[in-house]
């Protein structure tokens, strides 16, 4: 039984798909604490959420400022409040930046991470849902990606994903009382229908969609689109594209599997829609839902990046009961009110 007061620690609940997990997990009756270091997210993100979900929800948020490396902050949280379970989002996601930088992810996500589950482990508790990644799928020889394929990153980030799937199978063998579910996200984009929270990320966007964003609203003056000759339907590359609502949607599906379900032991799920969209079709369709033209620039492939990749959805729908809501139009609709109404994103303008 899922009891209407269980508390939540949500680890980089201030970044993208945190803030809009948290509203979710606010919305559905839990009580959630944040950690995040602020890295690539912003306090004015909490307050949005609080803002959002209204007084009667907000003091059932609590966000403290501490950093997954630092095993005093974790120990210090875990001692004052005892936590029903945790859903880790926190560590850095830039596929390029990995590559030019791998120390700084293995730092960030693996060490992190060792620290989280050793803290955990000292105060009992022991469920977790991990923010894992189609990353770890590499390039696969056919599509949809099914959760039991062959395993290969193409880039240290994803490589960070894929060596903290293989701990966390490794800590769930030795100690089988852990309950862990790790979720293969695809594409996430979108952002909240009311338009008070969104993707934010500092400096100059690596994903498509934020990239997009910020030429329709002039902050940059043409959207890259790398790699125009793969074998596709228009030459650039197909991708599975969650709106992250329906992403959000997905945690509170594997957290309820987690509080209720006996011996689940370590599993994998792909949270994503089952349908591949190009590049150039996004593109397509932001401008229709904004009304704006995207200038594009043609650039060569990036290193490290698939040709195609989508998700087979059957097996969160069959054991986890979700299935994505969302398409594409709807995924732009709200995309777009997001940047129209915060062009500079959490900040007024610079």
């Amino acid at each position: 039984m899922v009891s209407a007061e269980q508390t939540i620690l949500v680890t980089g609940g201030a970044g993208f798909i945190g803030t809009h997990t948290v509203v979710q997990l606010l919305n559905d009756g839990f009580r959630v604490s944040i950690i995040d270091n602020l890295d690539n997210s912003v306090m004015e993100a909490v307050d949005r959420v609080r803002e959002l979900v209204g007084p009667k929800l907000a003091h059932k948020l609590e966000f403290h400022l501490g950093d997954l490396r630092n095993k005093e902050d974790l120990e210090k949280l875990f001692s004052q409040t005892r936590f029903d379970a945790v859903i880790h989002f926190a560590g850095l996601k830039a596929v390029g930046e990995s590559v030019a930088d791998p120390f700084r992810y293995f730092d960030n996500n693996l060490i992190g991470t060792l620290n989280l589950y050793d803290v955990m482990r000292r105060h009992n508790c022991k469920k977790m849902v991990f923010s894992s990644s189609a990353t770890v799928y590499g390039q696969p020889d056919k599509i949809p990606c099914v959760e039991d394929f062959k395993l290969v990153a193409l880039n240290p980030y994803g490589r960070t994903k894929l060596f903290l799937e293989e701990i966390a199978r490794d800590i769930q063998r030795a100690e089988p009382e852990w309950k862990i579910i790790l979720l293969r996200y695809f594409n996430p984009i979108g952002a909240h229908e009311s338009g008070k929270i969104g993707e934010d990320p500092k400096g100059i966007p690596n994903n498509l969609m934020p990239y997009i964003h910020q030429v329709a609203v002039g902050r940059l003056p043409a959207l890259n689109v790398y790699g125009h000759d793969y074998p596709t339907k228009d030459g650039s590359a197909i991708r599975d594209y969650i709106h992250v609502m329906d992403l959000a949607d997905g945690h509170i599906a594997a957290l309820r599997k987690l509080l209720t379900t006996k011996d689940i032991g370590c599993v994998a799920y792909n949270l994503g829609t089952g349908r591949g969209t190009s590049v150039l079709e996004m593109v397509a369709a932001f401008e229709k839902a904004s009304g704006k033209k995207i200038p594009i620039k043609l650039c060569p492939r990036r290193p490290g990046d698939a040709t195609a990749v989508y998700a087979s959805t059957e097996k969160a729908e069959k054991e986890l009961g979700w299935k994505a809501k969302y398409g594409i139009e709807e995924m732009c609709r709200d995309q777009w009110k997001w940047a129209s109404s915060n062009p500079w994103g959490y900040q007024s303008k610079p």
